[in-house]
């Protein structure tokens, strides 16, 4: 696989999209986006993210163009201002902020890292991760892991659980009340913690796996309980707040779940919905979901501004060093391609000299070698202006140069020129004689 290309990016998220909206970018899953992109053309690496707050796809292609033509159909039924379009540098530094909570809802929130290590796997057992995407997600980690050891960007910075728990404190009186938080995985977790801080006197952790709801449950100090998810209907009519956080792909709280129940509010943190909309109908009840979280984080964000800029240090820093070793490659690849191609041509031109010289009496190793390094000699002279232009054309961004150079040492370039005739010069063909010897070899007979 080649280690270089274009990476281009497209984002659904919470800062310009709707729940709705990203629940609709994010189609079947991370497995079958990468599966679709990669069945695209020009495509050569893929990266999908998708959690409650954004879903993101990157792609790696040759050319630029193929990039966006792979990405435009991302999200088709997402208005275009809740679309965000990155190309390679912009696609490279957004995956540093994200992985550094620049990006999240909850500014500076620890989840995103391992949702982010999640997604790489899965994206890498579907065909997806090559050099460019793993030295771009690598990169990202290694991002966020210095943003959260190098400043205090997520001291005491509260999560989407921790959110809803705050937005529920404003709504109800949770002083010896119950509440029912639904999923027993990472957020599920994170919002019965919080509970156990605050003044309720019961929590119900209710998950399709009882065994994980019981682990939760394990973690609390305040009287706690798991049930299986077929036991809602039992248990959210006593509850005066439900926090729901699973990864169904479909509602697991209904209408029919809060027929009984007087007052309650529900926050649903999960994406796709959790919560059927047609909750909010009933008289007594009110449900919020993530959109209505951004008030309540506005102030943490606002807190942590001054960490912020310096993890934008941090960011500026770390692109700087991945766009060096990029242009490096991509000027490498240039290089790689011309020598290896010019050494294609030394080597059979050398093999035909040789065997011209030795027709003309018996040469010795000491004359071979000679031959030998002349040739490389002329390799080493002949390319070394191409060489370093090269490199000047990556370290200024002439991609064009690049591109050229690329093209202009096609494996086939080196191939013999076709002469009058339809033969090749080296089949016996005659060689124009208003142009320059067709090798060594014919150079040596002159």
């Amino acid at each position: 696989m080649k280690e270089t290309g274009a990476v281009a990016g497209v984002s659904v998220a919470h800062s310009r999209a709707t729940v709705d909206e990203i629940e609709s970018a994010g189609g079947d899953g991370v497995r079958a986006t990468v599966s679709d992109l990669l069945a695209r053309d020009g495509v050569e690496e893929a990266f999908a993210l998708q959690t409650c707050n954004r879903s993101e796809a990157f792609v790696v292609t040759g050319r630029t163009v193929d990039g966006a033509d792979a990405l435009a159909s991302f999200a088709p039924d997402v208005r275009g201002g809740a679309v965000r379009r990155f190309d390679h540098e912009e696609s490279l530094e957004h995956l540093m902020r994200v992985a550094s909570g620049l990006e999240s809802l909850v500014l500076g929130e620890d989840q995103i890292i391992g949702q982010l290590r999640e997604a790489y796997e899965e994206s890498k057992s579907a065909g997806g991760i090559g050099p460019v995407l793993k030295d771009a997600v690598t990169k990202a980690l290694h991002v966020g892991e210095r943003a959260r050891n190098e400043t205090s960007i997520n001291e005491g910075v509260v999560s989407l659980g921790s959110a809803a728990v705050r937005l529920a404190a404003t709504e109800i009186d949770l002083t010896d009340g119950s509440a029912v938080v639904v999923g027993a995985g990472e957020m599920g977790t994170l919002a019965a913690r919080t509970l156990d801080d605050t003044a309720v006197s019961q929590i119900v952790v209710a998950n399709r796996t009882v065994p994980n709801a019981e682990f939760v449950a394990g973690e609390v100090d305040t009287p706690s309980k798991a049930v299986s998810l077929a036991d809602l209907p039992a248990v959210v009519p006593d509850a005066d707040l439900v926090i729901s956080a699973t990864g169904s792909p479909e509602p697991v709280v209904g209408p029919e779940h809060v027929a009984d129940a007087d007052r309650l509010v529900c926050i649903d943190i999960a994406q796709p919905r959790d919560v059927d909309p047609a909750v909010a109908e009933r008289d007594g009840l009110a449900l919020y979901d993530i959109d209505a979280l951004e008030d309540v984080t506005e102030q943490t964000r606002e807190s942590r501004e001054a960490e912020a800029r310096e993890v934008e240090a941090i960011i500026e820093e770390e692109l700087d060093r991945i766009l060096q070793a990029y242009k490096r490659k991509r000027a490498d690849d240039a290089i790689s391609a011309m020598y290896a191609g010019a050494d294609r041509v030394k080597a059979r031109e050398v093999d035909r000299a040789l065997s011209k010289l030795e027709s003309q009496g018996e040469l010795t190793d000491e004359q071979r070698e000679t031959v030998e390094d002349m040739a490389d000699a002329l390799v080493g002279q002949l390319l070394a202006a191409p060489t370093s232009s090269l490199r000047d054309a990556a370290g200024e961004d002439d991609w064009e140069t690049i591109r050229t150079a690329l093209r202009l040492f096609d494996p086939e370039f080196d191939a013999p020129p076709e002469v009058p005739g339809g033969e090749s010069a080296s089949a016996g063909g005659v060689p124009d004689l208003d142009g320059p010897p067709e090798s060594v070899a014919e150079e040596l007979d002159d």
